[in-house]
């Protein structure tokens, strides 16, 4: 039992002898207190902030070409490993460290040349001690599935709250549901006073919630309006065809490279959306004439939209 538990806190790469089966022996590279300051977490107190992760990684490696000839190009690279890691960082903003170690140990293992990796977190700021996970994953059964690959591009269309409360709503909706392209509907807070903050996140927040709540409203004109509020949701409905609508708080707060455009310019905000969607087109629906600049968007009344689509 001691040297179960000497095991259970050592480095990895004891964990990695300990565990070798048979009698093939693999070659090992290691990364050990790789330390990056990212903002991650689930509770609201580590929103907004970023903190230090602890990365300790093993490889274990398919037998090296023989000849060598101290040849680079025919070793598995250490920058596989810290690639691995800046590219799930990269991805999205995180809640989970067991989410974010799968994330590296399925990017370690895309290369042709590992085997096993163990991958063990630490966040170094939450407590007096090490807070942390690991995860072992080989290039077999064990290893998670690749990430789900996002449908085709979609349709990105604001709908004004003259569009959201108009009598022909559900007839645009009939032709949108008979088009062949998938649509992401957007909206904008509704025409009420919000709340005011003076703090400057609060206050953004807040707007977005007020974008949130018009989406309801329009989920309760309609039972084809289903409110959307993660990229896995949207996908799923893009996939099968359905209408979604986007509430825009999760996907806008995780976003590592988030939009400009404040949430009280709605319009502006379902443009970066449709963007980040690779839409194939947007339009703001319940509105003439043209866009402000060189913005690729749309308007169109919804008498024109309802011949258009």
């Amino acid at each position: 039992m001691s040297n179960e538990i000497r095991l259970a806190f050592d480095h990895p790469a004891a964990r990695s002898e300990a565990d070798e089966g048979g009698d093939t022996l693999h070659d090992r590279i290691s990364l050990r207190d790789h330390v990056v300051e990212v903002e991650i977490g689930a509770f609201q107190s580590e929103r907004g902030a970023t903190q230090r992760l602890r990365f300790n990684v093993v490889v274990e490696l398919k037998p090296l070409p023989q000849p060598l000839d101290d040849d680079v190009d025919k070793i598995l690279s250490y920058d596989t490993i810290t690639e691995a890691i800046a590219a799930a960082l990269a991805e999205e903003r995180l809640n989970l460290l067991e989410t974010l170690a799968e994330r590296v140990a399925h990017g370690i293992l895309a290369a042709p040349q590992a085997l096993r990796v163990f991958v063990r977190i630490e966040k170094l700021d939450r407590g007096p001690g090490a807070l942390g996970v690991e995860i072992v994953r080989r290039k077999s059964a064990d290893l998670a599935e690749p990430a789900v690959q996002h449908g085709p591009a979609p349709l990105v269309l604001f709908l004004t709250n003259d569009t959201i409360g108009a009598a022909d709503l559900p007839r645009l909706l009939d032709s949108l549901e008979a088009a062949e392209t998938p649509v992401v509907l957007c909206v904008g807070p509704a025409d009420l006073p919000a709340p005011q903050s003076a703090v400057a996140g609060a206050q953004r927040r807040i707007d977005l919630l007020a974008i949130e709540q018009n989406a309801w409203v329009l989920a309760g004109r309609d039972k084809r309006c289903v409110v959307t509020d993660t990229r896995t949701e949207i996908d799923w409905a893009i996939k099968r065809g359905n209408i979604c609508v986007w509430a825009p708080s999760k996907i806008v707060l995780d976003a590592i490279d988030g939009p400009s455009a404040s949430p009280r310019d709605a319009v502006a905000l379902a443009l970066w959306f449709a963007q980040h969607l690779e839409a194939s087109r947007m339009a703001v629906i319940g509105a003439d004439g043209a866009a402000d600049g060189a913005a690729p968007v749309e308007m169109l009344s919804l008498d024109r939209a309802l011949t258009e689509f």
